[in-house]
């Protein structure tokens, strides 16, 4: 005896998301791929067989746009390749995966066996309630504390990355993982020391600023220029009273750029010269060498036809 239940019209049925889609995924996906991967959720409760042309004209998206969406979607694990088609992952699963799997990094309830490991409890219920409204996923705890452990930040600087992060509407691992990667590269394990990097991207943002201006230059500095302003003012110390003197030494020369700047500062750096003062007497004296050589030739030259008419006086006076 086969037992069937009532169907439920369109009227009646709903289609649910995982909530772990939102806190996971939601903020790298972009609103045309969330469309698709909604209406997918709905054609499949339905086991509904469509293409992506049909998709592409219910959902007034060009066939490209769709197409990568799914592609998105793979590449994240949402939707997995069947050779007949896609199957929706179970996002729940993953993430219990997740949890369960072997770990590098301490539990959750180990977190809370010494002091240390408290204060940073206390710094992700705080990242929680702060950018996340106290529903952040449990796969965020562990990441948290792998990066505690793989960077050596203090409480106050993994707080300032997530707020750094979120400023700048980027919420999400890999975008996280990138700044922390770069903040672990410039020796910042404490908030001190934070504070004194920003100082310094601060100080290098004024000079890039005034550089722009006075050279002209409308576009974004590369990365090769932006090291080389760096060098001048974190490694020699430099301010723009000297850089500018190097900036204006580019008139004498045809097609100056970073590279010749960079010649005049370093030698100037090299030279121990640090006041626009002795740069300008270090420019004057190199300047005038040259007056100085072609005077010395005129003299040698004068004195040569002095001395050759003295010659020439003493045959007149022997004859």
């Amino acid at each position: 005896m086969k037992i069937e239940g009532a169907e439920n019209s369109l009227l009646f049925s709903s289609t649910e998301i995982p909530d772990v889609f939102f806190s996971e995924y939601l903020p790298l996906t972009n609103g045309d791929t969330v469309k698709v991967y909604l209406y997918i959720n709905f054609l499949a409760k339905h086991d509904k067989d469509v293409n992506i042309n049909e998709i592409s004209k219910i959902l007034s998206l060009s066939y490209d746009i769709v197409n990568n969406s799914i592609k998105f979607l793979e590449e994240q694990g949402l939707l997995i390749k069947k050779p007949e088609g896609y199957m929706i992952a179970n996002l729940q699963e993953i993430e219990l995966n997740k949890l369960y799997s072997p770990k590098v990094t301490s539990s959750i309830e180990d977190m809370q066996k010494s002091e240390k490991s408290q204060y940073r409890a206390r710094a992700i219920e705080s990242i929680n309630t702060q950018f996340f409204q106290g529903l952040m996923s449990p796969s965020w705890y562990t990441d948290i504390d792998l990066w505690f452990n793989k960077f050596g930040f203090d409480e106050q600087v993994m707080i300032a990355l997530f707020s750094y992060c979120a400023d700048r509407k980027a919420l999400h691992r890999n975008y996280i993982q990138t700044v922390a990667e770069g903040w672990s590269k410039s020796n910042i394990k404490t908030f001190e020391e934070l504070d004194e990097y920003f100082s310094k991207i601060e100080k290098l943002d004024v000079f890039k600023k005034e550089i722009s201006n006075k050279l002209k230059i409308f576009r974004p500095f590369n990365a090769f220029e932006e090291e080389y302003i760096s060098k001048w003012t974190t490694q020699f110390g430099y301010g723009m009273d000297i850089i500018e003197i190097a900036l204006k030494r580019s008139t004498l020369k045809a097609n100056a750029g970073f590279s010749y700047y960079d010649k005049l500062l370093t030698d100037w750096h090299n030279k121990g010269l640090t006041t626009p003062e002795e740069v300008q007497n270090e420019i004057l004296s190199h300047d005038e060498k040259p007056t100085r050589t072609k005077q010395v030739q005129n003299m040698a030259k004068q004195l040569e036809y002095t001395q050759s008419t003295f010659d020439s006086f003493d045959n007149l006076y022997d004859n």
